[in-house]
């Protein structure tokens, strides 16, 4: 996850999992298969752990409920997980493609959709929930790294989350 899956080797996984590359390969095809693994896995716990903000949300705000949205991505993943997944489809096999894609939809953007769908959500205008939050997560990569940080290196990650958020839902300008 930290340096996506054509920044990583076969080799370095049999390292980190303290294994030899033929033992990884007795579990695994080969390394699109590890990769929609791991995606899998974690997007399976990304999923559970805001389904279930969703269904507590009566007790936050909005803003408040989509900082701890924001919190469960930047908790469990060291990169930017749109970037990281979108930039491996290159490297990917269509069927795997088709697969990550899959779990990309039912993992990150359908719980997301779900709370944007929300009554106490106010969309403007025409927006629908699946526009809300596919541009939610394309507007999440500030608050991974600190080259393109807004509000610059001084503040906390939560003031970084805060800035983040308050630009997403309430724009840049004052409407007119």
């Amino acid at each position: 996850m930290r340096r996506g899956f054509n920044g990583t080797s076969t080799r370095d996984i049999a390292k980190v999992a303290n294994i030899t590359q033929p033992a990884l390969y007795s579990h695994f095809a080969d390394k699109e298969v590890i990769f929609i693994a791991v995606i899998s896995e974690v997007g399976e716990m990304i999923r559970e752990k805001i389904s279930a903000l969703n269904a507590s949300s009566t007790q936050m705000s909005t803003s408040a409920h989509l900082e701890a949205i924001t919190n469960v991505l930047t908790e469990a993943h060291p990169r930017d997980v749109y970037t990281v997944i979108h930039s491996s489809f290159a490297y990917l096999k269509p069927e795997n493609q088709r697969q990550l894609g899959i779990i990309f939809g039912r993992d990150y953007l359908a719980p997301i959709e779900a709370f944007f769908a929300e009554d106490a959500v106010e969309l403007r205008g025409q927006l629908t929930a699946k526009q809300a939050a596919e541009f939610y997560m394309t507007s999440l990569s500030p608050l991974f790294g600190s080259f393109h940080r807004l509000g610059g290196a001084e503040m906390t990650q939560e003031e970084n989350v805060r800035l983040l958020l308050d630009l997403i839902l309430h724009g840049i300008t004052t409407p007119e």
